[in-house]
């Protein structure tokens, strides 16, 4: 029989918390980071925004599209690839020289010619319409113009009582929707805001600038009846009733405007729209896109539109080559410039019917003929 233990129940205890602790574990090292990569200088180049190295001579350069290098003050060098193209060559054509930065369609990635689609509720927010009781605006603007007709007894009187029509928007509210679409995907990728009014910015010009009274010679008055049809159709716009123009991209032409259906002449089209500046604070502006507004007795105070930051669907209208009768056919409309309660506005006006798919095109050397359209599609 074995001994019996003289261990206490103490000292078992602890002998026993002895047995059961285990050895202390050694703490692993820290994982090593993953080595780090060397970018080749092809992809540095390929993600960068400008990583154009410069060089001591350009004497060599051709333009990409004609291969010549002759009118060298007519070059544009790439910011990205620093290649060549003749402001005349590149297609839409370039007619100033551009402030700044210029990427060419091909580093661009052909980004800004893509229209792209928007959701109902984008395009909702982006035009600020206003949500409100719906009537048929179209029935009433068919009466209006058919009324209009009736009372033109014979072609004196017709030329006497030209009035201006307010456009039909699209019965359907989805082809309203596309049609809005394609002009807020136009604006956004020139990063513009949408407007439908003149926009008065510190440091331009004031309002108090922008009076008819001051237009040497004087301005054509718009009458009563023509400011309420306006209105009407500045009221169309803000509930979403669009008229019925779709902005398209032309690889020749760049944005440009057509008919989405039938328009009859002397429509308002739209109203031009943007910030008003004076002429000589833009003289050096290569904004391609503005539209005199005021031409004083006295030149310093004589505006322009400006919309480059914000617009609407003139700014995307196109011109006609003046200088060739073909492209005289072209003209669709025109751009008036009225005075509506002694202030100088400018309005898109259909000169003739337009068929559906058609697309518009105006004079831009409506007054001044100064404009380069010698090189215009």
């Amino acid at each position: 029989m074995p001994p019996a233990s003289t261990t206490t129940p103490a000292v078992r205890r602890q002998i026993g918390s002895r047995r059961r602790t285990s050895a202390p574990r050694r703490s692993s090292p820290p994982p090593s980071p993953p080595p780090k990569r060397t970018k080749l200088l092809t992809e540095v180049m390929e993600k960068a925004a400008y990583a154009v190295v410069e060089r001591e001579d350009y004497g060599d350069i051709s333009c990409e599209q004609c291969r010549s290098g002759e009118r060298a003050e007519e070059l544009l060098l790439c910011d990205k690839c620093d290649k060549g193209y003749h402001m005349k060559c590149l297609r839409p054509i370039v007619v100033r020289v551009p402030i700044g930065s210029w990427i060419c369609k091909t580093c661009s990635g052909d980004g800004q010619g893509r229209v792209r689609r928007l959701s109902q509720k984008k395009i909702i927010d982006f035009f600020r319409i206003q949500r409100g009781e719906k009537d048929d605006i179209k029935e009433k603007c068919r009466s209006l113009q058919d009324s209009r007709k009736r009372r033109r007894r014979s072609l004196v009187y017709q030329k006497k009582r030209r009035r201006l029509l307010p456009f039909i928007p699209s019965e359907d509210p989805t082809q309203r929707l596309k049609q809005m679409g394609t002009l807020a995907s136009a604006l956004t990728a020139l990063q513009m805001e949408f407007s439908d009014d003149l926009t008065y910015m510190p440091g331009m010009a004031p309002q108090l600038a922008n009076q008819a009274k001051f237009e040497q010679g004087g301005m054509q008055v718009l009458s009563k009846e023509d400011i309420e049809t306006l209105e009407q159709c500045r009221a169309m716009c803000k509930r979403g009733e669009c008229p019925p123009l779709l902005v398209v991209f032309d690889s020749c032409e760049g944005y440009t405007v057509e008919a989405d259906d039938q328009i009859k002449d002397l429509t308002i089209l739209a109203e031009y729209s943007g910030d008003v500046d004076y002429i000589k604070n833009r003289e050096h502006d290569d904004c391609d896109s503005m539209m005199t507004l005021l031409l004083a007795r006295d030149p310093s105070k004589s505006l322009v539109i400006c919309p480059d930051k914000r617009g609407n669907i003139a700014r995307f209208i196109n011109g006609i080559n003046n200088h060739t009768p073909d492209g005289k056919k072209k003209q669709n409309c025109k751009c008036v410039r009225y005075d509506v309660n002694g202030e100088c506005r400018v309005i898109l006006v259909a000169t003739r019917d337009i068929a559906k798919r058609e697309r518009l095109y105006y004079d831009y050397n409506g007054y001044e003929h100064e404009y380069p359209t010698q090189h215009f599609v």
